[in-house]
């Protein structure tokens, strides 16, 4: 694949979380994205230990904010075709989906990470 170039306008998947941004920076393994809107929210929890409800530390995962620019890795960044929603909108359509997904689990962990959510959504859109 070719090098992106600064400006073009990407998704990107930093974590768990999805992204559309606009490449700032190139570096050696990574592309500097700042945030323009979200297309996924984070997953909840341990990192390491994906859906796993019996971990030491069941972590509040927050999607990056909005204009935040964050290091993603070049083969985790792909340009983005159409227009860019609005972030607050993108951001609450992110929830939204990560909400109905989680309440069809009913699993330990689903119910720890709407808790996790519902407490982000408070602060997010308050």
């Amino acid at each position: 694949m070719s090098e992106l170039e600064i400006g073009t306008i990407v998704t990107g998947i930093y974590k768990t979380g999805k992204y559309i941004g606009e490449i700032t920076d190139i570096r050696p393994q990574a592309y500097l994205v700042r945030v323009l809107a979200v297309a996924k929210h984070p997953m909840q929890g341990d990192l390491h230990n994906p859906k796993d409800a019996d971990v030491m530390i069941f972590h509040e995962r927050r999607a990056l904010a909005h204009r935040e620019q964050a290091n993603i890795p070049k083969k985790m960044v792909k340009p983005f075709e159409g227009d860019v929603p609005e972030y607050l909108s993108s951001l609450k359509e992110a929830c939204g989906k990560m909400r109905h997904e989680l309440e069809e689990m009913q699993t330990k962990w689903a119910e720890m990470s709407l808790n996790m959510l519902d407490s982000l959504e408070k602060d997010y859109f308050k």
